[in-house]
């Protein structure tokens, strides 16, 4: 999947859930910087599925460095600069610089996965690569930010994405509202455990490639085992939800 990102707007109180105060600038760009370089990785995984389940084909030559070097070239066709020029001591340079030794460490992992000969569907599908990269992320920089792509509800397959009690507020009272601009960001600044925390939600929506497995007809069994929801192309289908110390 991919989403456009607009600028934050901003937006009345989420009853109960997060602060009357966005996110400001310096965190919006670190949080469309982290999300641009997972969607960018994940294409990576997502153009060479055929190539990963050819069963026909032992080395598939999709090394960590092989992904990671796709995964930059997209970022910074989307961004127009090189991730690895970011000042490596600032706040966003270190979080990328985790992100990017994530990619390749999962790589890595699944490398007996993706080289099986004999074996058709191995189960990498972008999806489950993007839970991996934020799980190895997310132990690479423990509190000092979080990444996660949840949806809603009745999209969520793997309970470690169901959404917390802020995404889901934000999803169900913004990101689904018939009057939500397309790809507008929605973020604000929250107290948890006693500190501010900056909550990003990126939104994200089917396209063509993603209705193979979340398109129609609705409740047949897709690749993976799961019953297909009966998307739509456009139709929200996910959210990046990214937590940051605000900057």
């Amino acid at each position: 999947m991919k989403s456009a990102i607009a600028a934050l707007v901003v937006f009345p109180l989420l009853a109960g859930s997060v602060s009357a105060e966005e996110a400001g600038p310096a965190d919006l760009a670190i949080a469309r910087s982290l999300a641009t370089m997972l969607q960018s990785a994940r294409a990576v995984i997502s153009v060479n599925q055929d190539r990963i389940n050819d069963p026909d084909i032992g080395d598939k030559g999709l090394t960590g460095a092989v992904v990671l070097e796709a995964a930059i070239a997209n970022y910074e066709k989307a961004t127009g600069r090189d991730p690895r020029a970011v000042d490596p001591s600032s706040y966003e340079g270190l979080l990328l610089k985790a992100q990017m030794d994530a990619v390749v460490e999962v790589v890595e992992a699944q490398q007996a996965t993706i080289n099986a000969k004999g074996t058709g569907f191995k189960g990498l599908i972008p999806a489950t690569f993007g839970r991996l990269v934020n799980e190895a992320f997310a132990a690479r920089v423990g509190t000092e930010a979080s990444m996660k792509v949840t949806a809603p509800p009745e999209l969520v397959r793997n309970r470690k994405a169901r959404a917390d009690a802020f995404e889901a507020a934000a999803i169900r009272d913004y990101l689904q509202a018939a009057d939500w601009p397309k790809g507008q960001i929605y973020s604000a600044i929250v107290t948890e455990d006693g500190k501010p925390r900056a909550r990003v939600m990126v939104p994200e929506y089917y396209v063509p490639s993603c209705l193979t497995c979340h398109g129609g007809p609705a409740g047949e069994l897709d690749v993976t085992g799961y019953p297909k929801e009966g998307a739509h192309e456009g139709d929200l289908g996910g959210v990046i939800s990214i937590g940051l110390i605000p900057q």
